[in-house]
């Protein structure tokens, strides 16, 4: 009854699918995230600047709190909270509560020394982006590995391309799919190698108390030495109160390419479905229509593109959204971050179920074949192409009376190459013998060259 009274999908009928997002993005989450940064900070100020003493036991119980925390510790929180309507100073009150217990109070009060509330915040959400992208990246490497080996067994099947939705020069099933592999491998890079920033910088960026009260130590550097060596993330130093979140609109781009592209192979295999390129695997008990006995429809790739599109357009919004503050801070980022995680969510099953789709169908060579068969007025391209070679006239002209808008036969173009009065004799004969499922270019050799090249 939890998923049935569910608001969001996420949480109701997608939730199996987007689970492991639960403990990175959900509120539990964005706590255990802050209560590790406050941790990891405590443990800086004292082991690393000295600014007060804390031996290996005393270091070890302070990390604790953040290795140990759970549910259990977030609901504390949440009922600090409701006295202090502050979340980030609840946090604080948290750890405080925890160090007295751990016989560690005389240290209590450098909890959050320095910090502004966006201070611990961005760089919670920066540890929460790396763990989402990285169960992000787990999905789209199954998606382009599934992709990529499709394309390699239909590699030299050939198949009748459709510019425009007409027929047009053949290609083969594996290099269509290459095309994908190799945009969605291109957008991979951009998506992992993106680097994720924050900023520990105080109220409004220009480390004020840090330095008024030691004035001797180099904050910028201090600064730099804990997000990098204790939290694993990129420094940020020119900031206003908050991350101006570059990172985050440049990962959200990637996604949305990445989700583009998808949405793209979502609709090309929807419409090969439809020609009866691809079969769909039928599973027992599973209907297609409530009144059709039937139909097996592409639900599949239609969740995918469906999800897909939501997530595009909450990923533009957040992209160009972050980017903007009044003056050195407003909240309105606030409550924009809040949703990283349906950000993620929707990318995912978007993901899983293009992934699905794809496992669910088998190839349909007759049908493939008999197309191109069929459509023996592809070879217009190749025997006009010769024809202006040798130096024949108006081969363009020539193959479009014959075959523009009409259905013609190998007998035709048997017949007009034989009165051709320029070609050789022997390029009559090739021209004579070539049928559509032998032209296909370069299409074997394109797929080898990416998979020699990735």
């Amino acid at each position: 009854m939890e998923q049935l009274t569910a608001l969001s999908v996420l949480d109701g009928r997608y939730a199996k699918m987007v689970g492991e997002l639960g403990d990175i993005f959900s509120e539990y989450g964005l706590i255990r995230h802050r209560v590790h940064v406050e941790t990891c900070w405590l443990v800086f100020l004292g082991r690393d600047l000295g600014l007060f003493d804390l031996d290996e036991q005393g270091a070890g119980a302070v990390a604790g709190i953040s290795s140990g925390f759970d549910v259990q510790g977030a609901r504390r929180i949440k009922e600090i909270e409701k006295t202090t309507n502050h979340d980030v100073k609840a946090v604080e009150y948290y750890i405080k509560e925890q160090l007295n217990r751990a016989g560690l109070s005389a240290i209590r009060e450098w909890t959050h020394f320095a910090c502004t509330s966006e201070d611990i915040n961005n760089t919670a959400y920066a540890l929460m982006m790396q763990e989402g992208r990285q169960q992000a990246a787990e999905t789209f490497g199954l998606v382009l590995e599934t992709i990529e080996s499709m394309a390699r067994q239909y590699r030299a099947v050939p198949m009748m391309s459709r510019t425009h939705g007409q027929p047009a020069t053949p290609t083969t099933v594996g290099k269509e799919l290459v095309n994908y592999a190799w945009r969605l491998r291109r957008e991979q890079n951009r998506f992992l190698q993106a680097p994720v920033e924050a900023k520990f910088n105080g109220a409004s960026g220009n480390f004020n108390a840090h330095a008024f009260v030691f004035p001797e130590i180099d904050w910028i550097d201090a600064s730099r030495r804990f997000l990098a060596q204790s939290l694993k993330v990129e420094p940020l130093l020119f900031t206003t109160q908050i991350n101006p979140y570059n990172y985050i609109a440049e990962i959200l781009h990637a996604m949305i390419r990445i989700a583009a592209v998808l949405i793209d192979l979502d609709r090309d295999m929807w419409g090969y479905i439809s020609l009866g390129y691809f079969r769909q695997k039928v599973k027992e008990g599973e209907v297609g229509s409530s009144t059709m006995p039937h139909k097996v429809n592409p639900i599949d790739f239609e969740n995918s593109e469906g999800n897909m599109g939501v997530a595009i357009t909450m990923m533009e919004h957040l992209s160009v959204k972050l980017l903007q503050s009044r003056f050195q801070r407003d909240l309105s980022d606030s409550t924009v971050l809040r949703n990283l995680g349906a950000v993620f969510g929707y990318f995912i099953i978007g993901m899983k179920n293009c992934l699905k789709g794809l496992h669910k169908i088998d190839i349909n060579e007759e049908r493939i074949s008999g197309d191109l068969a069929g459509t023996p007025e592809l070879l217009a391209e190749p025997l006009q192409t010769v024809m202006r070679v040798f130096g024949e006239e108006n081969p363009y002209e020539r193959l479009k009376d014959l075959t523009r808008g009409k259905k013609v036969t190998s007998e035709d173009f048997t017949g007009m190459i034989s009165n051709l009065s320029k070609v050789p004799d022997a390029h009559k004969q090739r021209m004579k013998r070539l049928s559509c499922d032998a032209y296909t270019g370069m299409a074997e050799r394109l797929v080898d060259t990416y998979f020699k090249t990735t």
